[in-house]
């Protein structure tokens, strides 16, 4: 018996085969190789089905037979096909709705920014805006959390962290803002000590009593300015306050190779769009290969929504994007520069912004293994004094 399968997909027909002769036709038909199948007796006639395809040939039979057919009902899938083309209008009117609304859940409708003053929480939806995440935007145009939440907390000074959620239509943004706590006036007595070893550039003395002077040369922990004034047979224990810059020494040392071999983006890239449905990728844009001999590859995954539900099948974008190794090289002369330059940020990273360079000196250079060796000092002003509490009583 063949698939009833096949059958549906070809088509066949209901048949009512009446009066003299019905049971001849039928062995016939099955004579001449058709397929017949659900044979049964209703009163006087016999209905059966049949493949579509074999309705010439039951024409043929049916002249050498007393016999009337009529065919009561089409079955399969070309007559679904053709009362779906009668109701066209109502199918297309139902398509269009179910592409409106699969448009509309994958569009942001919502931006809700949590834990933000009102002036970071404006600074954040400005970002926002010139970034593309704006309502009304298509989802698949807009880059992915990870990226907005990096971006945000790159350009705006004010955050300490972002947390970027999207959920369903609706981009949801916590956040958490740098507190820049006020300086606590001291109240308690104090003197003010040395921080390190130093030579006194100058000094600016607000409140208390100045022990040493500009060029004096000071040792870690050594007093700078005391707390008591005022005479012996009457002090006063106040909060010295004040401002003493100092000159302080670094050393430091550096290495620079006379080559370094680096790999960078040439600017090629190109990118490939894909259906995704579990495990498997459907290509669907960009099936060239570049062939770049030397590349980075980037997957962004993003989930089709239909109203609040999660589609099993996604829209993945890989991004290549082509590199190259490149060897820079530099002299002798270029390496001590770049040696200096190095160090200097590297120190600049451990003083205040208040805090100047005044003096550098190369104390030793050496060339060995393809490298320049530099050890470096330098001579820093900078607020050398700390408190130190007064201890009453002592």
């Amino acid at each position: 018996m063949k698939n009833q399968w096949t059958n549906y997909y070809t088509g066949y027909v209901k048949v009512k085969a009446y009066g003299k002769g019905a049971e001849r036709l039928i062995n016939m038909l099955t004579r001449r190789g058709l397929h017949i199948w659900e044979v049964k007796r209703v009163s006087e006639a016999l209905i059966f089905h049949m493949d579509i395809r074999d309705i010439p040939k039951l024409r043929q039979v049916m002249r050498k037979s007393d016999c009337k057919v009529k065919f009561m009902q089409g079955k399969g899938f070309p007559f679904l096909m053709k009362r779906v083309m009668k109701n066209s209008g109502f199918l297309a009117g139902m398509i269009a709705f179910l592409l409106c609304i699969f448009v509309l859940s994958n569009m942001v409708w919502g931006i809700e920014v949590q834990d933000a003053k009102p002036a970071t929480e404006h600074a954040i939806r400005k970002e926002l805006d010139k970034m593309g995440v704006k309502i009304g935007k298509v989802q698949f145009f807009v880059d992915d959390v990870d990226t907005i939440q990096r971006k945000l907390s790159d350009r705006i000074g004010a955050l300490t962290w972002v947390g970027v959620e999207l959920k369903g239509t609706t981009y949801h943004f916590r956040v958490v803002e740098k507190r820049q706590p006020k300086e606590v006036e001291k109240t308690s007595p104090q003197n003010l000590v040395a921080s390190k070893k130093a030579i006194i550039a100058d000094m600016f003395v607000e409140k208390g009593q100045s022990i040493v002077n500009v060029n004096d040369y000071v040792g870690k922990g050594q007093l700078l300015v005391s707390g008591l004034i005022g005479k012996e047979d009457k002090q006063e224990i106040v909060s010295a306050k004040g401002v003493i810059k100092g000159k302080t020494w670094y050393k430091a040392k550096v290495e620079v190779p006379l080559k370094t071999k680096f790999s960078v983006f040439n600017g090629d890239e190109t990118s490939k769009h894909f259906l995704k449905m579990g495990g498997f990728s459907l290509p669907v844009w960009g099936f060239k290969d570049p062939g770049y001999e030397k590349q980075e590859k980037e997957t962004t995954v993003r989930p089709f929504h239909f109203l609040q539900w999660e589609l099993p099948i996604s829209y993945k974008q890989v991004t290549l994007r082509s590199k190259e190794d490149i060897v820079r090289s530099y002299t002798e002369k270029e390496a001590v520069e770049e040696g200096r330059k190095m160090a200097k940020a590297e120190l600049k990273k451990h003083l205040n912004e208040e805090d100047e360079i005044v003096e550098e000196k190369i104390l030793h250079e050496s060339m060995e293994n393809g490298k320049v060796k530099l050890s470096i000092h330098y001579q820093v002003i900078e607020d050398i004094a700390i408190g130190q509490p007064i201890i009453q009583g002592d």
